[in-house]
């Protein structure tokens, strides 16, 4: 029988990488003579990805950029960011021994994010994290983004699984929407980066430690191999 697959959001779900992301966007936006966006609204930008951050903080200057603005202002964010990608990125308290105690239990472990795929490789191989996922899947790896559901199941085909054996792990709209359309029960964790709360949003679990998140999940009754 194939084994389950469990897939993870990345920012704001596994690791908490607000900080770099942060100051990141506003490194470029003053170099472009633009006030910085606050912490925790720039924080609730992240989900959609890089672009989406800086097409939302243009927009809420009023400087809606072109297309091919945005696309330059996409290679200064990712030139600067890979550059300082974990200099305060970190794995959510208690996300190392919920990985362990998934794969120990013959589960396959998997990441679905907005985030490109050569930097979500990046910050996971500088946290020493990459090992543990069978497939790490950004929007470019086969050009879909959450929430089209063909992102997560692309996801977990690639890792090696089938939907009716995953369940998805986010923190946004974005998780939530990708696990609903593509019919795959989702948890939420309610510390990430959302401008909705997560109750608002429907999912079929609500945690907030990773401590919850096994007795989560076996309340999905998605049977273990």
């Amino acid at each position: 029988m194939t084994a389950p697959t469990i897939a993870f959001d990345l920012d704001g779900t596994l690791v908490d990488t607000a900080p770099d992301l942060v100051r990141t966007l506003n490194i470029i936006l003053e170099r472009h003579h633009m006030a910085p966006v606050a912490y925790g609204a720039a924080a609730q930008m992240v989900g959609g990805g890089a672009r989406a951050m800086l097409d939302a903080a243009f927009v809420g200057a009023g400087k809606a950029p072109t297309d091919e603005q945005l696309d330059g202002l996409l290679d200064e964010f990712i030139t600067y960011y890979t550059a300082n990608i974990a200099a305060h990125s970190r794995p959510f308290d208690g996300v190392e021994a919920a990985l362990d105690r998934f794969a120990a239990a013959g589960w396959t472990l998997a990441v679905c994010t907005n985030k490109l795929e050569g930097l979500s490789r990046q910050l996971l191989d500088a946290l020493d994290m990459s090992r543990r996922f069978a497939a790490i899947v950004g929007p470019d790896t086969f050009g879909y983004r959450k929430p089209d559901p063909r992102h997560l199941t692309e996801t977990i085909r690639v890792a090696g699984g089938v939907p009716d054996r995953a369940v998805m792990v986010g923190d946004s709209e974005f998780d939530i929407g990708v696990a609903k359309a593509a019919g795959i029960p989702v948890v939420a964790v309610n510390f990430g980066y959302t401008p909705v709360p997560v109750e608002e949003l429907d999912p079929d679990r609500i945690i907030g430690h990773y401590d919850a998140l096994w007795d989560a999940v076996a309340s999905l009754d998605i049977a273990a191999p």
